[in-house]
């Protein structure tokens, strides 16, 4: 996904909030706008693109490529060529003025107790107090006021991006049917099956009175067991398998692991029951009990009781710090000094705050992917590393689980869920096309 507003970072040593000089023109009025162009001019700077009445300039498309560079390096990954590489900053620029001008123009709101805890975990995140930041932002030349409505313009964008791209995702009862149908063969096809068996072989090439011999003689097995010997006594007397001992049970098993003849054969039988005739296979000839049948139930799900602490994103490359930020909380939890409520209420980022960050009971397709895949891995009473997704840094805890069958009406909104998490990210990609095909932009190129 494009990563959103990057140009409003704090690194974990400085903050670099002033160093752009189209961070500065961040909801800057037209006059603001030519003064600040102005600025720029003097500077030495120059504008590389105009987006409504917000600037991008080349020193913040320098900055941006080269901390890409540097990040691709790190991580060992191949780059394209470095002016495709600087259009696609530049692209990524433009496209988060589109937003945070999308998103003063539709009246969303963030109030100050919601900015308030936003500002303190970003001081938080870089080792700093809320009066330490205030004094680190001014010495960088931008005002508090500034930063907040700067802050506050990303907070709404995230907010009506989750709103609006929600909205243009369409799925029709013929979607969920048809997934809903897939799952239902899956679940077939994951079906269990212990199956017991006598085997008398036959040797490869053998003589037709041999094979015979050796059919009269699983024949005799199969009557021992018709006429009511046990059959695991009848499999360690006769079979002539490695499971003879633990009376012929090959163990439960996924159906698709086992031979089709076996499979096949034991179809219709109830558990309990022996095939009525000794079957033949390359191996020899085999007489088959149903030891078990374990039909997966497609709809069958374990929910999950957990809470969550958040805090958000505001700028993807503040991720490495916000991580360090939650691992801290974590490191409190674990030696008791707060309890996970304590911290949610204190400081979490969502809804859930006022509740200790109780997310109730929730079934699988309820939350994006990489929180359910974490959530799902942990135990009973397990604290999870920090988790990221698209709305930011989590800590998950599990509190309880249950399987359970749910109603109709709860197994097609599970469904209609995968399907939105499937078309969000096309939704979202195609939102932002639109919103950049409204909006004015003028590309400028370098002056003589």
């Amino acid at each position: 996904m494009t990563d959103l507003l990057r140009s409003t970072r704090l690194r974990a040593t400085a903050l670099a909030l002033a160093a752009a000089a189209g961070w500065l023109t961040l909801g800057a009025s037209p006059a603001q706008a030519q003064a600040t162009a102005a600025r720029v001019n003097r500077s030495g700077d120059f504008i590389v693109a105009v987006v409504n009445t917000e600037l991008v300039t080349a020193v913040e498309v320098n900055q941006r490529l080269e901390r890409a560079l540097a990040e691709a390096r790190r991580a060992g990954a191949t780059v394209p060529p470095r002016e495709t590489l600087r259009q696609q900053v530049l692209d990524s620029l433009i496209d988060e003025r589109v937003l945070i001008t999308h998103a003063r123009d539709s009246g969303a709101r963030v109030d100050d107790a919601e900015l308030d805890r936003a500002v303190a975990n970003i001081a938080a995140q870089n080792q700093l107090t809320v009066p330490q930041l205030r004094d680190r932002l001014k010495t960088e030349g931008m005002a508090y006021s500034r930063f907040r409505d700067n802050l506050r313009d990303q907070l709404i964008v995230e907010r009506l991006r989750e709103r609006e791209v929600a909205a243009r995702i369409r799925i029709d009862d013929g979607e969920i049917d048809r997934l809903l149908d897939d799952q239902r063969g899956k679940a077939a096809a994951d079906i269990e099956l212990n199956i017991a068996q006598v085997l008398v072989t036959v040797p490869e090439g053998a003589s037709d009175a041999v094979v015979a011999e050796r059919r009269a003689k699983a024949q005799a097995a199969l009557a021992r067991i018709q006429a009511g010997e046990p059959f695991a006594k009848v499999a360690a007397e006769v079979s002539e398998d490695g499971k003879r001992e633990a009376g012929g049970e090959i163990g439960l098993r996924p159906a698709s692991r086992l031979p089709d003849l076996f499979v096949d054969a034991v179809k219709g039988l109830a558990v309990g029951q022996v095939t009525p005739a000794p079957l033949r296979s390359a191996a020899g000839f085999h007489v088959l009990k149903l030891v078990d049948r374990q039909e997966a139930n497609a709809f069958k799900v374990t929910q999950t009781h957990a809470r969550h602490i958040l805090l958000r994103l505001t700028d993807r490359e503040q991720t490495a710090a916000v991580v360090r930020r939650m691992e801290q909380l974590r490191a409190q939890i674990e030696r008791k000094e707060k309890s996970f409520e304590a911290i949610a209420r204190e400081v979490s980022e969502d809804g859930t705050a006022e509740s200790g960050g109780d997310l109730g009971w929730v079934g699988p397709g309820n939350f994006v992917p990489e929180f359910e895949d974490a959530m799902n891995k942990l135990p009973l009473g397990g604290l999870s590393t920090p988790v990221v997704s698209r709305f930011g840094v989590h800590l998950i805890q599990v509190m309880e689980r249950r399987d359970v069958t749910p109603e109709l009406k709860e197994i097609r909104d599970q469904a209609r869920n995968q399907l939105r998490e499937i078309k969000y990210e096309p939704a979202y990609l195609d939102w932002v096309k639109e919103l950049r095909l409204r909006a004015y932009i003028e590309l400028r190129e370098a002056p003589l």
